[in-house]
């Protein structure tokens, strides 16, 4: 009887071990029961602030990541164009015909289904994918890249980089510098009068600066146009 080898028993016990560990992570993360589907994206102007890892959303609602932004050169315009493939969950999406995805996907292009730029985070100047309807805008496909479904997508549009570049960087800055000024004050500070002081001090820098955050957020057109008028000045 040909004795078998310890080192071969070894390796085999390790390989099983380690494919045992990977079913139950992916099992555990669901990863065999999602359902998803890529596609692709085309854009023929800079995306920066754009990344791998970007969430896709549709009206507000996370439906996916981009996957992978790559350059393609389009030899009929002699331009370089940026594909962004991304991943979709089909699972986000209730109530849809049986099955959905390939190809049933052109009737949505056809009624109007775009995607577009969308300032995702206006202090990091972070964007993500946004998809909606606009039956009014033609489509535009390219058709170079043939390993994925194309989606139609909405020419980029030059004020999200004018909001990133009127950011008030300054003026965020400063008032983070008087949070840290009051912060060392709070620290060094000797008698119950001067803490009150500086906890008053430290307090409002930190009101204001929330303030400031908070109405960027919902009004990001402000970096633009100012903040309007309440009194009809």
């Amino acid at each position: 009887m040909r004795k078998v080898s310890k080192t071969k028993i070894g390796i085999f016990v390790v390989g099983a071990v380690i494919l045992l560990v990977a079913a139950i992570l992916a099992f555990g993360s669901g990863a065999f029961f999602k359902q998803s589907d890529k596609y692709i994206v085309f854009f023929d102007g800079s995306v920066k602030g754009l990344s791998v890892g970007a969430p896709v959303i549709f009206r507000g609602v996370k439906i996916g990541n981009v996957s992978s932004i790559d350059l393609a050169y389009d030899e009929k315009t002699k331009t370089v164009l940026i594909p962004v493939v991304i991943d979709v969950e089909l699972a986000r999406v209730k109530g849809v015909p049986d099955p959905f995805g390939y190809p049933d996907y052109e009737s949505f292009v056809q009624q109007g289904l775009r995607a577009k730029l969308e300032l995702q985070n206006f202090v990091t100047g972070q964007l993500m994918l946004g998809f909606d309807f606009y039956p009014q805008n033609s489509k535009k496909l390219y058709n170079i890249v043939k390993s994925y479904p194309e989606l139609p997508a909405l020419p980029i549009s030059p004020d999200i980089f004018e909001v990133m570049n009127e950011i008030p960087i300054k003026e965020i800055t400063n008032n983070l510098a008087q949070a840290v000024i009051g912060i060392n004050r709070l620290v060094n500070s000797e008698g119950i009068a001067d803490l009150d002081k500086t906890l008053r001090e430290v307090t409002q820098s930190a009101r204001s600066f929330g303030l400031l955050v908070e109405y960027l957020e919902l009004h990001p057109e402000a970096l633009l146009k100012g903040k309007p008028n309440l009194k009809g000045e």
